[in-house]
């Protein structure tokens, strides 16, 4: 039940972090960019509550800007997203 109790709360935290980004569009590159942040964390802990192995590594290599860097997680989120629909299938 703790468990299912964690997944719940990262599960609104990142519902909401990824709300409040959609609504804003006066959000700086910076904000947009740890938005994104947030989002790759709180999608890794869900994945690591359900028992999956992830890879928390983002390769921000050759992104310089907050813009860049901000792709470079949303990339990285798109990625854990599928593999959590993955485990949700199954």
């Amino acid at each position: 039940m703790k468990k299912l109790t964690a997944i719940a709360a990262t599960l609104i935290t990142a519902s909401a972090l990824s709300t409040s980004a959609f609504a804003s569009s006066d959000d700086s590159a910076v904000e947009s960019f740890q938005t994104a942040r947030a989002g790759v964390q709180a999608l890794t802990i869900s994945l690591e509550n359900l028992g999956a192995t992830v890879d928390k590594n983002v390769d921000l290599n050759g992104a310089y800007t907050f813009s860049q860097k901000e792709a470079a997680y949303n990339a990285k989120h798109s990625d854990l997203q599928a593999q959590f629909d993955a485990l949700q299938a199954q």
